[in-house]
């Protein structure tokens, strides 16, 4: 009879698995023991076994592709076997709730259809007659990509003036700069929405524009009455495209809406205008404007034709530049931005998910010693000098951490809504950096440990875990963690608290450097420790008699064999 094979949960906070490599196709044969495939999960990348004899008749999840735990992952049977019930019961199961949902909430649907009826009449019958033709409605543009309110710095325009395409409008604040709006419509200014010094959001009605004398207040009656209108969805979309323009000229540095001429004159443009006429390169000072004051726009740009006259003021031009041209020229980078998008891996939403837990539920707070690594360093060549014997720095950090804790439990406890656990056992976490992120292998009974046996363990789990070959059991359980970064030569540092720790050691380099013995100032090796703690479990004072103690097996490594 043939066997469905379900996503395993292969550690206590997998939710979801991605099978990374399918080591048995379908049609092979499977022996009990036998490696199906590479799972991965929260923690690792995993192979996963199979407890059934067989053929393997379906596979149900592809490689690369995720599905959560208990989903159907294979089916090993006789060969030949029909196995079109299991998957098709497979599949009406997964879709029974959806099918009992879309059934709850039918009625829902049924009135939110009825409700967007009822509003797309509503505004049918608002676009018949309301908005007479001619007449553009004006919103609240979006000047920049984190706009979400504008604020009219000034009108440049009142009502009843009239308005020309590349008319200035407006000077609006933005969340990062004032801009000038200018008009892509021509006509008469009918309707100010928003006075100066006022701000409304994104959308909302500024102005109108249209013939004179048009009659505008069956649609301002019905806007002020809260009504939708299609109106509002005549805003055009060279305000788009204008709003995009301004919007990543705006990240760079607000340009101002006027330049200087040769002779020491203003020329006034507009920026829309500037911009075509930097993409065209076309000289301003050879630009006659059409607009108010003689200010350059958008059409002037367009009808631009370069003349006879213009040829002996660039030259000229050029050789005034050449004359005055400085010493250093200013150099302005180019480039072509970019980027690559990479999935994120089981393992690295789990470190995001925990770590952001972590930081924002549990109140850390720092403390910071400085120890002196004389007599550590000492210590430690003479016990490396015994034949088959390598002990680190890192293990005596490890061995020092767990006696110290065994003289200050508070720090080795964990906390939730309704109690707070001590633990009686010292579990050491050591974090161990692999190339798809942070995995902390655990050191059961560290206390009880010798140094030379800290540092095989460690050796072994650390090996495991950059071959992916850890197993949950062996990455579960810690009471405290240790993250060293000494060795990339990073002298101080803060660790987020491996939860559900109450505290994580962050351990720095030793350097070497000036310190004063004595009362003389001699050559010493120092290293920085900083203890994160959670305050709801360890208050101050405890963490400071716990980096104290910490100091002590340290500063005088024979004190951990007593």
């Amino acid at each position: 009879m043939a066997e469905v094979i379900n996503m395993p949960r292969l550690s206590d906070t997998m939710e979801e698995g991605v099978v990374a490599k399918w080591l048995k196709q379908k049609g092979d044969k499977v022996e009990e023991g036998d490696i199906l495939a590479e799972i991965e999960t929260d923690k690792a990348t995993m192979e996963f076994e199979s407890f059934h004899e067989g053929t393997l008749l379906h596979i149900g999840v592809e490689e690369g592709d995720g599905a959560p735990v208990d989903a159907l992952l294979a089916i090993i049977g006789e060969e030949g076997e029909d196995i079109s019930d299991l998957i098709d019961g497979k599949s009406d199961s997964d879709s029974s709730e959806e099918k009992d949902t879309k059934e709850d909430s039918s009625d829902e649907k049924e009135e939110e259809t009825s409700e967007e009826d009822e509003a797309s009449d509503d505004n049918d019958d608002a676009a018949e007659g309301e908005i007479p033709e001619g007449v553009e409605i004006i919103t609240m543009p979006r000047l920049s990509d984190t706009m979400e309110e504008g604020t009219v710095a000034s009108w440049l325009k009142q009502e009843g003036d009239e308005v020309e395409e590349g008319d200035i409008l407006a000077e609006i604040e933005t969340d990062k700069a004032t801009m000038e709006f200018e008009s892509f419509y021509s006509g008469t200014l009918l309707h100010i929405g928003i006075e100066e010094g006022d701000g409304a959001p994104v959308d909302a009605l500024l102005a109108i524009i249209g013939p004179e004398g048009t009659d505008v207040s069956a649609f301002l009656d019905q806007a002020k009455s809260g009504k939708k209108s299609s109106g509002k969805k005549k805003s055009s979309s060279k305000e788009d495209a204008s709003a995009k323009e301004e919007s990543s000229s705006e990240d760079k540095k607000e340009e101002s809406s006027s330049s200087s001429s040769n002779d020491g004159g203003r020329i006034f443009a507009s920026p829309l205008a500037k911009k075509m006429a930097e993409e065209k390169g076309i000289d301003l000072n050879n630009v006659d404007g059409s607009g108010e004051n003689g200010r350059i726009v958008k059409k002037d740009i367009e009808n631009f034709k370069p003349s006879q006259k213009s040829a002996p003021a660039a030259k000229k031009e050029e050789k005034s530049s050449e004359a005055s041209a400085p010493a250093v020229q200013t150099y302005t980078p180019a480039g072509e931005e970019s980027f690559e998008e990479i999935k994120n891996s089981q393992m690295r939403k789990t470190i995001a998910k925990r770590l952001s837990e972590s930081k924002f539920n549990a109140p850390h707070y720092y403390l910071t010693i400085e120890v002196d690594m004389e007599n550590a360093m000492a210590s430690r060549k003479q016990i490396n000098e015994m034949p088959d014997v390598k002990v680190s720095f890192n293990d005596m950090v490890i061995k020092a951490s767990a006696m110290a804790l065994r003289k200050h439990p508070q720090v080795n406890s964990t906390w939730s809504a309704d109690s707070m656990k001590i633990a009686k056992h010292i579990h050491m976490g050591v974090a161990v950096a692999v190339d798809e992120g942070l995995v902390v292998p655990v050191l059961k009974f560290a206390d009880q440990m010798q140094m030379t046996q800290i540092g095989a363990n460690v050796k072994d789990l650390a090996g495991k875990a950059r071959n992916k070959k850890l197993q949950p059991k062996e990455m579960e359980g810690s009471t405290f963690t240790v993250s060293n970064l000494g060795m990339f030569g990073i002298q101080e540092f803060t660790s987020i608290i491996n939860q559900p720790n109450s505290a994580i050691l962050s351990v720095g380099a030793i350097v070497e450097k000036p310190v004063v013995k004595n009362g003389a100032i001699v050559v010493g090796h120092t290293m920085k420790l900083t203890l994160a703690c959670d305050h709801r479990t360890v208050d101050g004072a405890t963490g400071a008699q716990f980096l104290q103690t910490l100091r002590t097996y340290l500063e005088n490594p024979v004190t951990m064999l007593a």
